[in-house]
């Protein structure tokens, strides 16, 4: 038995902006080497508790913890911070976070793209950073794309650009947020390879998908939100072959018609 404590863990957390509450008190735990998949609709809160789990957003009341490590709050939960800077920067360089929309950097070649945050973050050197980034790049089917700018490349091959920058990183786990939905069908499949692969490899990752196959082929625990809650969680084949809650069928039914 695996008696580590898991990479990510999250103790009823609350969220709102105004008046308006997103995340209503939502667990989970992302065991090192599972992947966890969360689904649900638009605005139901999934991107939102990822990027509080990376300590983009922050968050009112609840528990956040990395390895066990509890993340330290000030102020009120009204209006929390996290009170150490630098625990901050050290959660954040082991969660790596790759977004919808790619934010490579325009003005940087694809290689320059995945070595920028370990040179400056990191400060590690120079040529074993190359070294990696050429590595990470052939292993999600693009190290012959080192040397182009992103507007060269289509949009599949930017975000296995922005994989393997992620990579690059050495994390304890990839945060993947709507990885595919920017993407044309033809380009999503190169995306999804690249995901199921690292699944394989055992890698530690949180995946936000509207793709329900993606979401049932990789995932060891897959989430349901809604409206902010969790409506039902468990394994793949028990979330989508016999969904308790009706609201879970409803959706998974919406969604295969789409």
């Amino acid at each position: 038995m695996n008696s580590a404590p898991p990479v990510i863990q999250i103790d009823g957390l609350h969220k709102a902006y105004g008046s308006l509450e997103v995340l209503k008190g939502v667990s989970l735990k992302a065991p090192r080497g599972h992947v966890v998949s969360l689904i649900g609709s638009s605005g139901s809160g999934k991107s939102t508790l990822l990027r509080c789990c990376n300590l983009l957003e922050d968050s009112q009341q609840g528990e956040i913890l990395f390895k066990g490590e509890p993340v330290k709050w000030k102020g009120t939960h009204h209006g929390r911070r996290p009170a150490d800077p630098k625990q901050v920067l050290r959660i954040r360089t082991n969660l790596s976070m790759v977004f919808q929309q790619f934010n490579l950097w325009a003005h940087m070649t694809i290689l320059q793209n995945v070595m920028e945050a370990p040179l400056t973050v990191l400060k590690r050197d120079r040529a074993e950073v190359e070294k990696a980034a050429r590595g990470y790049l052939d292993k999600v089917g693009i190290g012959d794309k080192c040397d182009v700018y992103p507007a060269q490349l289509s949009g599949g091959q930017q975000q296995r650009a922005a994989i393997a920058r992620g990579l690059c990183m050495e994390p304890e786990a990839l945060l993947f947020d709507e990885p595919t939905s920017a993407l044309d069908p033809e380009l999503e499949q190169e995306v999804i390879k690249v995901i199921k692969d690292l699944a394989n490899e055992g890698r530690t990752m949180i995946i936000v998908t509207h793709d329900m196959k993606l979401a049932a082929d990789v995932s060891d625990h897959v989430i349901f939100l809604h409206q902010g809650l969790i409506e039902e969680q468990g394994a793949p084949d028990q979330l989508f072959g016999a969904p308790k809650s009706e609201r879970l069928r409803g959706f998974l039914s919406a969604t295969h018609a789409t």
